[in-house]
């Protein structure tokens, strides 16, 4: 079968992933921090799972939306962290077409899901500063159970229609890929079809799905902070500003490493393909690792917990046999 632009069409049985390009001979030190990183975010995020889903004190609203933004994580991590060691330590790059899109799939629907959660919380957080005496009212078990669901249904529908149109691309480029897990537009730019459908669908899931969670997110904390400084006293404000302060940074850590990868794929042809793919590692990466520390350190209730199972440990291993 010949298109129109005379390349031969062929269906990858495997593709194969090279690593970062340009850094070959550093891929042995670049593979510490990312092990560090691999042990450091299953190991917070299940710990942080653990505490929450078993401390009857911490079913509350807030704690939920964490423990779903931790296990949003540790699928992302999972799902990219250990094809990248095994890239940079044993040149074990190849995975089959189907174990290609089922990455794809499962870093998108992660993606989508994290942003998803991210605006559950800011409107936990207005609720609870805003509104506070209709908190327990508003956000039952029920609701954040619903909101889960609603999570979860909205990911799979975004990201299964980019599935189905890889499935029905022509390929007729390289099957070799420079750069550690697959993404969506990396694969189609390997197709000898038109991919303009691709790239709208992208554009419209950045600017629609994305976008919108930003722009909400915003207003909820434009309406917080006029609350916030509508209060009484110094102190009051200071307590209601504390309580926001992890998720703004989980916020910042989790939209600003995506817009800039965003960004160098769009303007890749003027930037080095080290630094592009630098980059859209480091948004699979640092959140995952950084969410569960952040939480840990600045929530007081968690710290707690998390001090209290490690002198548990430490105890139990501490006794003579």
């Amino acid at each position: 079968m010949m298109p129109a632009d005379n390349h031969t069409v062929f269906y990858p049985v495997t593709y194969i992933l090279t690593g970062i390009p340009g850094t070959e001979e550093s891929h042995f030190w670049i593979t510490i921090p990312f092990c560090l990183i691999y042990a450091a975010s299953p190991f917070g995020n299940s710990l942080l799972l653990f505490i929450i889903l078993t401390e009857q004190s911490l079913h509350e609203p807030m704690y939920l939306f964490v423990s779903m933004l931790a296990a949003a994580d540790l699928m992302l991590s999972t799902t990219t962290v250990a094809k990248m060691l095994a890239v940079f330590w044993f040149r074990a790059g190849e995975i089959s077409f189907a174990a290609c899109l089922t990455q794809m799939f499962f870093i998108h629907v992660s993606f989508i899901a994290e942003s998803a959660i991210l605006l559950a919380m800011a409107f936990d957080r207005y609720v609870a500063i805003c509104d506070p005496l209709k908190y327990t009212a508003v956000l039952t078990k029920s609701v954040i159970g619903k909101m889960g669901l609603v999570v979860v249904t909205r990911s799979f529908c975004i990201i299964l229609p980019l599935i189905i149109l890889m499935k029905q691309l022509n390929f007729c480029r390289t099957n070799l890929l420079p750069h550690t897990y697959y993404e969506h537009m990396i694969i189609a730019r390997l197709a000898c079809d038109d991919i303009t459908v691709h790239v709208w669908y992208g554009v419209a899931v950045a600017l629609l799905v994305i976008g919108s969670d930003i722009v909400l997110i915003a207003v909820s904390y434009g309406l917080i902070l006029r609350a916030v400084f509508l209060l009484p006293s110094k102190d009051a404000r200071l307590k209601a500003l504390r309580t926001c302060g992890s998720h703004v940074c989980v916020i910042l850590m989790f939209y600003v490493p995506a817009v800039f990868s965003s960004l160098t794929h769009q303007f890749g042809h003027i930037i080095p393909g080290y630094n592009v793919n630098l980059l859209a590692n480091l948004y699979v990466l640092i959140p995952p690792m950084l969410n569960p520390i952040v939480y840990g350190v600045t929530t007081k209730e968690i710290l707690k917990r998390v001090i209290n199972v490690f002198y548990r440990c430490w105890s139990r291993s501490s006794v003579p046999s």
